[in-house]
């Protein structure tokens, strides 16, 4: 296949945002016993949020023992459909478990603070809640790339000729290579030859479906993922930086990326 072919093959695979099912969707599939693919549904939520729960909880709950429990409770809410008849139109799903987690991380304070004889400080609370949303928005953000990463990594994996995943971690864990040398250590990985220009291009393929892979993560999130939309919440999670390159003139109309052709 030649270089214009590939990168077509490539943008035939990618999706539209009009054909990306949002979490809401999946949180809904996933609470569904007769449905088929309700388990599979469980399991994505599960694999998806359940380490950035535990981390967030672990940051506003010192004590470790507690933080596992709370964070267990509320992926085992999650699972078990609590969230299920939420309101989509009310805004974006990581709001929901935010808000939701903020909950059962104030009730175990106010539990604490019952056997201490002590009142909450609700004021105090209030105070905190802005550093409570930033470093939530942290934890979601490692969540849209963790995700990003493996759906490259099993792009990988379901195409025999690709080498996505293998040359944009290789990028990211050596960024000051220049392409001879990044073409050599790509080389060594895949125990075949592969100069720079091959590098550069197959570089560049990796990006855009990384690209691709992380719009699709966000659009997920939202309850109306149009591009405009979408672009806002990239902004606002600050990855646009993953994603500004492969922005068309039609990005708004179409929801699609795309990579100039070389």
């Amino acid at each position: 296949m030649d270089g214009k072919n590939a990168a077509k093959g490539e943008m035939e695979q990618t999706e539209s945002l009009a054909q990306i099912a949002t979490q809401w969707s999946l949180l809904r599939l996933a609470h569904e016993d007769a449905v088929a693919g309700s388990q599979a549904a469980r399991q994505a939520l599960l694999l998806r949020y359940s380490r950035a729960v535990r981390r967030f909880v672990g940051l506003l709950i010192k004590d470790s023992t507690a933080a596992d429990d709370v964070a267990q409770d509320a992926m085992v809410r999650l699972m078990r459909g609590d969230f299920a008849k939420a309101d989509a139109e009310r805004g974006r799903f990581r709001d929901l478990l935010r808000h939701a987690i903020r909950n059962m991380v104030r009730n175990y304070w106010s539990r604490e603070n019952r056997r201490a004889g002590v009142d909450l400080d609700e004021q105090q609370l209030a105070a905190e809640e802005a550093t409570q949303n930033e470093l939530w928005e942290q934890q979601w953000t490692s969540v849209l790339l963790d995700s990003a990463w493996r759906g490259l990594e099993d792009y990988q994996r379901r195409n025999s000729t690709s080498m996505a995943y293998t040359v944009l971690r290789l990028r990211a864990d050596h960024p000051d290579d220049d392409s001879e040398q990044l073409s050599g250590k790509l080389s060594c990985q895949l125990g075949r030859p592969v100069n720079a220009a091959a590098t550069r291009q197959q570089l560049r393929r990796a990006r855009l479906r990384f690209a691709q892979l992380l719009v699709e993560e966000t659009a997920r999130g939202l309850a109306l993922p149009t591009p405009a939309a979408v672009e806002e919440e990239l902004m606002s999670l600050g990855l646009m930086e993953y994603v500004r390159d492969f922005l068309p003139a039609d990005w708004q109309t179409q929801g699609q990326l795309r990579a100039d052709e070389e």
